[in-house]
């Protein structure tokens, strides 16, 4: 089986490509800016016998569903998956839950199929195993891909030098802490984060989460509050961003 990640545009999330000897899927469709890009890039990952079965969501924010309805048509009405929490705001084109309107857009509703947690898509030579994680918000899911230890997890972390927000409607910050507590106990040996590169080796993979969970234990113990050193995120992030910076990538040691 194999995982190959499209690199995110601007403000749309990595979209994961995952091919078995049976079928392909697709985690996360990126916004609707860039949607036909994405497209070419998806079909040039595939080859002419091959198509996408299914799309799955990590979450209904827009950086991760504003693509769906378009990919979607554009391989067959492959069917899109998402959160039961999130198919709502996604069915009806809610642009204020999904967070189009931060973003200036509108959302393309499209019908949604659920997924819940401890779903399994088989692909023949392996297969993708679904986590419900909330915190950033209710609908959040995670895509473990067991075969390579490989866990797909959008919202819930957007890059390894930025730690989720919680204060958006549904989200929760001890729910946060229980969710990224569940990923470090699958003891995955990489990430693919919201945005940004990898998170490869189970040792830094650990160090990554164990930063972050003491980030939101730290805010937790303080009534909910981030330091006073961390600026106000913009309007359009999803993520704070610590001051002094956190190490995006593995820091090498004398």
């Amino acid at each position: 089986m194999r995982v190959l990640r499209l690199p995110a545009i601007h403000h749309d999330a990595n979209l994961v490509v995952v091919g078995g000897s049976i079928g392909t899927l697709l985690i996360d469709a990126g916004t609707s800016w860039y949607q036909s890009l994405q497209v070419e890039r998806v079909k040039g990952l595939l080859s002419a016998e091959e198509s996408l079965d299914r799309i799955l969501l990590t979450s209904k924010r827009y950086p991760c569903s504003g693509g769906a309805k378009h990919l979607s048509e554009c391989f067959s009405d492959c069917t899109v998956h998402v959160h039961p929490q999130g198919q709502a705001a996604l069915e009806t084109g809610d642009f204020f839950t999904t967070w189009a309107n931060r973003f200036d857009s509108d959302m393309p509703p499209i019908h949604t199929h659920p997924v819940a947690d401890g779903d399994v898509f088989a692909l023949g030579d392996g297969q993708v195993e679904s986590l419900a994680l909330p915190g950033h918000t209710l609908d959040g899911m995670g895509y473990w891909i067991p075969g390579q230890e490989l866990m797909i997890l959008g919202t819930l972390l957007p890059r390894a030098d930025r730690p989720t927000r919680w204060d958006l409607p549904g989200g929760c910050l001890p729910d946060v802490i229980e969710s990224l507590k569940r990923v470090l106990r699958c003891n995955p040996k990489s990430i693919i984060p919201l945005q940004g590169p990898a998170i490869k080796g189970k040792k830094h993979v650990k160090e990554v989460l164990k930063r972050h969970i003491d980030f939101f234990e730290t805010s937790l113990a303080n009534d909910g509050n981030v330091s006073k050193s961390v600026p106000k995120p913009a309007q359009t992030a999803l993520w704070y961003t610590p001051h002094p910076p956190w190490p995006l990538e593995e820091q090498e040691r004398s």
